[in-house]
């Protein structure tokens, strides 16, 4: 073992020193780029880098060597790191490849020692399209052991590209040990134990932005794998996030903050394991520059208000293309900044502020995230002055004496004068007896806010102006009359007060005194109530009081109480004290009643076929008491349309039942109650037949559906506030029901009765007239005549009094043993009493009950028969 270990340095000498077996055949069972070093590397198209520090020694296996014995026998590259200085490096380079498809190359490797130290570290670099080396994509170190590994390079880089594979032996600090390489493969499928990346694409940012490149790989279990983004310069860049798309593939994401141009270069993916490495194509990261215009814009034209501006952004510093174009102006004065998108080569700015300085610059916009670049020189420039913008507001009167008047006026800001310049002056003019008069003007101090006009004469009328002058124009103020002697003002005229009720609020207006006596400053109103239609109002209470600023004309009044009748006391002031009150009353609307809530509660206690009851509850006053409480009958029609019971409107009209059917009406007022009738719930029949309030109440009808409202009203002098609500429904009658007269055909009945009555009673009348004409006539005609004609008269009558007899007969048995929950109520009749019909006792057949006056010597007597009547007259 030792003379091996002695004679082993003369044996690597001797290799060193020959040539390398360049005449060796090709080896033509593997594919381009392998090689099993049987015949060198020079066979294999191998090479020795012209650079680096020493080279790689072939070991062949039809030659003898000095190697320990415990190295593995055969052909391959070896490098003996005790004959090399720690960092020396040797690099040997397999020839370029162009592949189309994806590929694996395959190799065998060993580092070994006989102490078990590290003979250095053997790194693999892939050099794409003759450019820089970058760092190592694989590379192991320290102490493998005697026997051959393998490891696998997933290069993805493909045609028109081409790739070189180096693998380099960098000698270690020990110096002790060999790196071998042997059985290299270029296999014409995907590696078994190393990922291959997909394209990796180029990313194009804006300078300033972040930069992402996502890598996209297929491969087993490489998501835990060592991976980084290296650039082709050597440095890396560590991934910032990792995520399994499936079993079989992974997607790495690395990130670049603020990149700059000198940023901009070539990237690509890497991954490595002890099983071999991946490595992705070069990837381009441009990095553009947005652009700035190289020129300040140019000022075309300027007004008070606008400036006129040619942009001049066609000389620009940066990268194109522009896709925008915004001017960003300012107030030189002021900290905002406002921007304008701008797409023509000129630009007018508006609504600028007059005599005011601007700063003017252009920016311009490339595509992508931060492609605005930085805004160009600023154009600084100012606007024109402007016509003020309106006329002094009336003078104020600060002090007032005998000859002399203390003006004050408001602070003229610029926001009036629109101008940094102008002038003020004060004019006046008076009349003193018999026409005459005086005038003047007096130059005032803009700055200073008060100034007193002397030399006037006392008790008199002044008249004054004041008037802005700026470079642009000028403006008067009206004139301003002014008492020298001043006092409280007058009473508010009564005729100008007028107030405008609402239910809960009062809209007072009112006019300026007619006597002013100087300058109002506020107006005082104080307000109370005095009475209320609603007794549960508390009217004793203090008097509250608004005030308002000179210039009011009109208050409105909120939070009032319904039906309330309020004072208003209203007066003015000046700086004298205020003047006398003037008072108005005025009442507040009433409201309507409030029901109680029927919503999702069955208000319906019974219902026959002719009758439904139902439950009432009392209503809720609101500022007026309930006047009535009002019971609606709807008829429920196929083709009409169904009222909601939330959004319905009242029933205003009272329509009667018999003025319904007579005009079509689709409802009747089947009952009105006295709100005294109600002071707690009760039941209510509706359809019990009596009469309510001038309101009948009929039957309903068996095989008709019916919709009952309750309605409740309350009404004050001439103002009425109704609210109503739906309570029950009932539906038509699916069953033939007991047969019951229907009460609109027994009122024709009633009717046809009566035009039978008229039309003998027209009879009687005619055959008396014929019989005074015969009695005149006795010369033609006999006694026995006259016998035979009453006959037939006392017949016919008989006849017509049993036909009435029968008819009403059936009526009232129609309307007899109705029901009803309201049998004690005084105001309830039946429908008889309402026509005058009562009943005849069984013995009595015929019983007269009126005699009517004598005509032409007749004598007629009405008679009642079960509830109908019917006439008789004699001679």
């Amino acid at each position: 073992m030792d003379a091996a270990a002695a004679a082993l340095p003369a044996f690597v000498a001797l290799l060193l020193l020959s040539p390398w077996p360049l005449l060796g055949s090709a080896q033509g069972q593997f594919s381009a780029g392998g090689c099993t070093f049987d015949d060198g590397p020079g066979a294999c198209d191998y090479h020795q880098d012209l650079y680096d520090d020493f080279e790689w020694v072939h070991v062949s296996a039809q030659e003898p060597h000095y190697l320990p014995p415990e190295m593995p026998q055969g052909s391959y590259m070896i490098v003996d790191s005790s004959d090399h200085d720690p960092g020396e490096k040797a690099r040997l380079q397999l020839p370029t490849m162009k592949e189309n498809d994806t590929h694996c190359i395959d190799f065998s490797y060993l580092l070994y020692s006989q102490k078990g130290l590290s003979p250095g570290t053997l790194n693999i670099l892939v050099r794409v399209n003759k450019g820089p080396l970058a760092n190592p994509i694989w590379n192991v170190t320290g102490f493998t052991g005697r026997d051959w590994l393998r490891a696998e390079l997933a290069v993805s880089t493909f045609w028109p590209n081409e790739y070189q594979v180096i693998f380099e032996a960098e000698v270690s600090g020990g110096r002790s040990g060999y790196i071998a390489i042997d059985d290299i493969q270029v296999l014409s499928y995907p590696c078994d134990k190393s990922p291959h990346f997909l394209r990796l694409g180029d990313v194009e940012v804006n300078a300033g932005q972040n930069a992402t490149f996502q890598c996209i790989a297929t491969g087993r279990d490489a998501v835990h794998n060592k991976l980084w983004l290296q650039r082709r310069n050597g440095e890396d860049i560590p991934v910032a996030q990792t995520k399994n798309i499936n079993h079989r593939r992974f997607a790495a994401s690395f990130r670049l903050q603020e990149v700059t141009k000198t940023d901009q270069d070539l990237y690509r993916c890497v991954t490595q394991s002890e099983r071999g490495s991946g490595v992705s194509n070069f990837a381009q990261l441009i990095v553009r520059e947005p652009p700035r215009p190289i020129a300040p814009p140019q000022l075309l034209g300027v007004g008070p208000t606008y400036l006129l501006i040619q942009l001049n952004a066609n000389s620009i510093i940066g990268d194109g293309p522009i896709i925008l174009k915004e001017v960003e102006y300012r107030m030189t004065s002021g900290s905002w900044t406002e921007t304008h998108a701008v797409n023509a080569p000129t630009y007018k700015l508006w609504h600028l502020d007059p005599d005011t300085e601007y700063e003017i610059r252009v920016l311009l916009t490339r595509p992508g995230e931060g492609g605005t670049g930085l805004p160009g020189p600023p154009l600084i420039t100012r606007t024109k002055c402007a016509e003020p913008m309106r006329t002094p507001k009336t003078l104020k009167i600060a002090e007032i004496q005998a000859r002399r008047i203390a003006v004050d006026w408001e602070s003229l800001g610029y926001n009036i004068t629109r101008c940094h310049t102008f002038n003020v002056t004060i004019c006046y003019h008076f009349f003193r007896g018999h026409n005459e008069s005086k005038a003047g003007c007096l130059d005032m101090d803009p700055k200073a806010p008060q100034h007193v006009v002397n030399h006037l004469p006392p008790y008199t009328n002044v008249s004054l102006k004041m008037i802005l002058t700026n470079p642009e124009g000028r403006k008067e103020s009206e004139e301003t009359i002014i008492q020298t002697d001043e006092d409280v003002p007058g009473p508010v005229p009564v005729n100008s007060l007028q107030g405008t009720s609402f239910e809960n609020k009062i809209f007072l207006n009112w006019k300026e005194p007619l006597d002013p006596n100087g300058i109002i400053t506020q107006y005082e109103v104080s307000y109370s109530s005095i009475r209320s239609f609603d007794p549960a109002v508390p009217v004793a209470g203090p008097p509250q009081t608004v005030s308002n600023l000179w210039n009011s004309t009109h208050h409105v009044f909120m939070h009032l109480h319904p039906g309330t009748t309020y004072q208003f006391l209203i007066r003015a002031s000046t700086v004298k004290g205020f003047g006398p009150a003037t008072a108005i009353n005025v009442t507040t609307n009433i409201s309507a009643p409030t029901l109680p809530d029927y919503e999702g509660v069955d208000a319906s206690l019974n219902e026959t076929a002719t009758t439904i009851t139902v439950l009432l509850r009392p209503a809720q006053a609101k500022g007026a008491p309930i006047s009535a409480y009002q019971i609606v009958v709807e008829e429920l029609h196929p083709h009409r349309t169904k009222r909601e019971t939330g959004a319905m409107e009242c029933y205003q009209v009272p329509v009667t039942y018999q003025n319904a059917m007579s005009g079509g009406a689709p409802y009747y007022f089947a009952a009105e109650l006295p709100p005294g009738n109600l002071p707690e719930p009760a039941p209510f029949t509706v359809g019990d037949n009596r009469t309510y309030q001038g309101f009948w109440n009929p039957p309903l009808a068996p095989r008709k559906g019916y919709n009952i409202y309750f309605q409740a009203m309350s009404s004050v002098e001439k103002e009425t506030k109704t609210q109503c609500v739906r309570i029950a429904t009932k539906a038509a009658a699916t069953e033939e029901p007991e047969v019951i007269p229907d009460p609109a055909k027994q009122t024709d009945r009633v009717v046809k009765i009566a035009g039978i009555s008229a039309g003998i009673l027209v009879f009687i009348l005619l055959l008396l007239v014929v019989i005074l004409i015969v009695k005149k006539r006795r010369s033609y005609y006999s006694y026995s005549y006259y016998l035979k004609l009453a006959k037939k008269r006392k017949d016919a009558m008989g006849n017509a009094r049993q036909e009435m007899t029968h008819m009403v007969n059936a009526m009232d048995r129609s309307y007899a043993d109705q029901s009803t929950l309201h049998a004690e109520d005084p105001l309830s009749i039946t429908f008889m009493d309402q026509h005058n019909f009562s009943p005849r006792l069984p013995s009595d057949p015929l019983v007269p009950t009126a005699v009517l006056v004598p005509i032409t010597g007749r004598k007629s007597v009405y008679h009642g028969d079960n509830n109908s009547f019917f006439a008789i007259s004699y001679l």
